[in-house]
């Protein structure tokens, strides 16, 4: 079983930066990817954005430019750097890591952390 520990969350003004960190632990798996979702009250959970082991990387729309997400391999870690934040980046963070093998199209393990809450307000 795989722990998704997160930290980084809190309470930033308009146009400020915050960093969130993943770090995966109890892994008996290659863990593929690594990336972050958020959901806002009222609506639904979006990529954020993700990196693989291959340092592939995809972000969502609205968040190029801003955003960068970095990872550590060796670490099974990832990181979200924010910046410029805006009001409408107020949400609830998620980690998620998948990997091992691919059964029906999907991944053999996939794996969500508890969330941190991300408040974007003056």
């Amino acid at each position: 079983q795989v722990q998704l520990v997160e930290s980084g969350g809190g309470l930033v003004q308009p146009g400020g930066s915050l960093r969130l960190s993943c770090a995966a632990s109890r892994s008996t798996f290659t863990i593929l990817g690594m990336g972050w979702y958020r959901q806002a009250p009222g609506k639904e959970r979006e990529l954020v954005a993700y990196i693989t082991i291959g340092a592939n990387t995809m972000y969502g729309d609205s968040v190029k430019g801003r955003f960068t997400i970095s990872r550590d391999n060796a670490k099974d870690t990832v990181a979200l750097s924010m910046h410029r934040l805006k009001p409408e980046d107020t949400a609830v963070y998620y980690c998620n890591a998948w990997g091992g093998a691919v059964v029906d199209g999907r991944y053999e393990h996939d794996y969500w952390g508890q969330g941190t809450q991300v408040t974007v307000s003056s």
